[in-house]
């Protein structure tokens, strides 16, 4: 038995988030997924906070007795019983001189309430908490660690989407070199970090300085909408009976990670550079080209995070890590089905297809990695939609690289003009 866990997400209390966020559509649309344990998300702000505490306790963990969407979709029978499991977790935005001005986002996980009231009242000393869940701060990476472990060595602190421009730790834009020099003393305190939507993790077997770190992919999800809760999630070999809070922590202190699961980088907002505004990206060998200049506007490029792994990687395209887990790269079931009939993500005739085939085959990542062709056949399945199923579990499904905050887009073979 394994448990897939999608521990970044937000609440509606984070800026561009849905408003409809709550425990209840969470839950509800975890289990359609096959995700079967959260992040509570944003438990930095204090309105949130109070929604966390009414959550019932047990090893770690803090259960949501759904008992509205009661259906099982494919969660443990220990699940329905003792409702959803959430861990305690938040993400912060640390803004801070270190030799330049550097954005750098951290996930926190966090043992129970109480530890998370002493976090919640050491970020009150250095600024508000109310206006954002994901708050900012003026203090260090380097600094914030040692205060976090000051109150808890049993606090998980997790470079967020490391590579992403704007506030990855090894972003083009206000980023390191090197985990020592992001994280100086504190470094033997960091123990994995997170690839981001425009990474996957063969990307980062490229660095050396990557390989005594687990590699853990989130959805860092702002809704609760299937095509971005789970979008990417760690699978951790422990039995569900026995799931708490420590043994998530002690698989990710020790590697112990079974696999994740990804969408193709190129699917990411950040993944080629260009600028948005412009309607121009390019890969890493055209911006040397340009001197990393956009012919539009003349201005420098937002460089993304396929020219920033080649800038740093000190190891050759296809080098496999000693510490490599296996990974799924596949798209969300919607962005297939949109493919297939050619319509938006959320266009009623998509849901109808989406929904009969999570009636027919339990939950959606069983649907992307699991069933089987003669399964989708005998079930009437659409021909061409069971090819493009089985065309996305093997990574045969082209995407437009994402760049500068514009999201990737898959396209069909007929379409391969587009690149």
């Amino acid at each position: 038995m394994v448990v897939i866990a999608d521990l970044h997400i937000h609440s509606k209390y984070s800026r561009a988030t849905s408003k409809d966020l709550s425990f209840e559509n969470l839950v509800k649309w975890a289990k359609i997924k096959g995700i079967d344990v959260l992040g509570t998300g944003d438990f930095t702000h204090p309105k949130y906070f109070e929604e966390i505490k009414k959550l019932k306790e047990k090893n770690g963990l803090y259960y949501y007795k759904d008992t509205k969407n009661s259906k099982n979709f494919g969660a443990s029978s220990l699940t329905q019983t003792q409702g959803f499991p959430f861990v305690i977790s938040g993400e912060v935005s640390l803004m801070y001189k270190q030799g330049q001005s550097r954005k750098v986002h951290l996930v926190l996980l966090v043992p129970s309430v109480e530890i998370a009231e002493k976090v919640n009242s050491y970020l009150d000393t250095l600024g508000r908490r109310d206006y954002d869940g994901r708050p900012i701060f003026g203090v260090s990476s380097i600094e914030f660690i040692k205060n976090m472990m000051e109150i808890s060595e049993d606090i998980e602190v997790i470079p967020a989407h490391l590579w992403t421009p704007w506030f990855g730790a090894f972003g083009s834009k206000s980023g390191f070199n090197s985990m020592k020099e992001a994280f100086g003393y504190q470094l033997p305190n960091i123990h994995a970090i997170e690839t981001g939507l425009s990474s996957s993790p063969d990307m980062n077997w490229r660095l050396s300085d990557l390989d005594d770190f687990a590699i853990l992919s989130f959805s860092d999800s702002h809704s609760f909408w299937p095509w971005r809760i789970g979008r990417e999630a760690t699978i951790f070999n422990i039995e569900k009976e026995e799931l708490s809070y420590n043994k998530i922590i002690s698989a990710i202190r020790n590697k112990q990670i079974k696999a994740t699961i990804e969408v193709d980088p190129a699917y990411g907002m950040y993944h080629y550079d260009g600028h948005r505004n412009c309607n121009f990206s390019c890969s890493p060998a055209k911006s040397k080209e340009l001197d990393n200049i956009c012919p539009v506007c003349n201005e420098k490029l937002t460089i993304g995070v396929d020219s920033r792994v080649e800038e740093l990687a000190d190891r050759h395209g296809g080098f496999m890590s000693k510490n490599a887990r296996p990974f799924y790269k596949v798209l969300p079931l919607h962005e297939i089905i949109s493919l297939f009939t050619g319509t938006g993500l959320s266009s009623k005739g998509n849901w109808d297809i989406y929904n009969k085939l999570i009636e027919t085959f339990g939950t959606e990542l069983n649907i992307l990695l699991n069933v089987e062709k003669p399964e989708l056949r005998e079930k009437e399945v659409n021909e061409k939609l069971i090819e493009l199923i089985i065309k996305n579990r093997i990574g045969n499904i082209k995407v437009k690289p994402g760049y500068d905050g514009v999201y990737g887009q898959a396209v069909i073979e007929e379409q391969k003009k587009l690149f």
